[in-house]
């Protein structure tokens, strides 16, 4: 059940995630995320999957996916580019449908962005061919269900940028 709020809550984005049976969490949690760290934590669904850099997660994922575990692929908007190399690689050459979720960092509605990674992040994702949805509040929540169908239905990984601090 959707909540009407101006704020992206850690609680409706873990709702919808259950709605879509994940419930394994690849991610390097970072300050800006502590409220979702928090709640997943708390949570017996979820399993985190900690790593020490972005660069491992879609490795780890992969894994999982062929394991049979459909996993979430978390990361700040700078370990994308980190992971560059293995999104590349891996989940793009392998058509692995992996929901990559994307701290939008740098990127605020209606102001110039300032912030590099901020600024190559859509045009990178543009450029690999990988579609994506912008969530900034709880009823955004819901795109996430999109991508997870979209991603499954065409074999490839769709990112769900979140461009807002979660509460």
């Amino acid at each position: 059940m959707s909540t009407k709020s101006d704020f992206l809550t850690a609680k409706r984005l873990l709702e919808e995630l259950k709605r879509c049976g994940i419930a394994h969490l690849v991610w390097l949690p970072d300050s800006e995320s502590r409220f979702l760290y928090d709640a997943v934590t708390n949570d017996p669904y979820f399993h985190l999957i900690p790593v020490c850099r972005e660069g491992e997660i879609i490795p780890i994922a992969t894994g999982l996916f062929i394991g049979g575990v459909e996993p979430i692929c978390m990361m700040q908007s700078t370990g994308f580019f980190e992971a560059g190399d293995s999104i590349r690689g891996m989940a793009l050459e392998l058509n692995l449908p992996l929901l990559l979720m994307v701290g939008y960092r740098g990127w605020k509605r209606d102001v110039a962005l300032t912030d590099s990674a901020a600024f190559y992040l859509e045009p990178t994702l543009k450029a690999w061919d990988i579609p994506y949805y912008l969530i900034e509040k709880d009823e955004d929540v819901d795109k996430i269900s999109l991508a997870h169908k979209e991603a499954i239905d065409n074999s490839r990984p769709v990112a769900i940028l979140i461009g807002a601090e979660y509460q």
